[in-house]
């Protein structure tokens, strides 16, 4: 198959290369807890399990996890989009967002950040390298508890595509014949 191809700005490229799903990033510090909206992260290594995200300096949530070192990667599913977008169009210095989104804090393992039991997964995180926070404001977060629903097996998550629009994930192919583990 070939495909016409059209000019594209740059800055829309997001529209394709996001790399996953929409996440909401909780965190807490100093008796004070937040959520965020995150569109953009990558997983970085399998063993350990780190995962690379960049939040902003003006996000209220950057000092709670700079200052606590930790947080919690939450992942929501294509039911929660409205709470998604509000979240992100909230600031956690005006609202809780947990109280107002009517979300349940649930206490984590291993990191003092809130679960949200509303999502279909949790994964608990610790700061793993700091180098390029500075420059960059890019964390790199080593998952050191991850919770996940029992089913469905693939649940229906959000990715954005800029603009305020998201795609559901799709039908799930597989190649497990073709799969070589010796490859990872």
């Amino acid at each position: 198959m070939t495909y016409r191809k059209v000019d594209l700005p740059v800055h829309e490229i997001r529209r394709f290369l996001e790399p996953g799903p929409i996440v909401l990033v909780s965190s807490a510090s100093r008796g004070e807890t937040n959520i965020m909206t995150m569109g953009w992260q990558t997983v970085m290594e399998f063993t350990p399990s780190l995962v690379g995200c960049i939040i902003a300096g003006s996000n209220h949530s950057f000092q709670l996890v700079r200052r606590s070192k930790e947080c919690v990667i939450n992942l929501p599913t294509a039911d929660m989009v409205d709470t998604v977008v509000g979240i992100g169009n909230t600031s956690g210095r005006d609202v809780d967002k947990f109280r107002h989104f009517g979300l349940t804090a649930e206490m984590a393992d291993q990191v003092k950040a809130p679960l949200i039991r509303e999502c279909y997964a949790n994964f608990e995180c610790k700061l793993a390298d700091a180098c390029l926070i500075d420059k960059y404001n890019f964390f790199i977060w080593e998952v050191v508890k991850a919770h996940v629903a029992a089913a469905p097996k693939h649940p229906e998550t959000l990715h954005y595509l800029g603009h305020g629009e998201f795609m559901v994930s799709g039908k799930t192919i597989s190649r497990r014949s073709l799969f070589r583990p010796d490859m990872l």
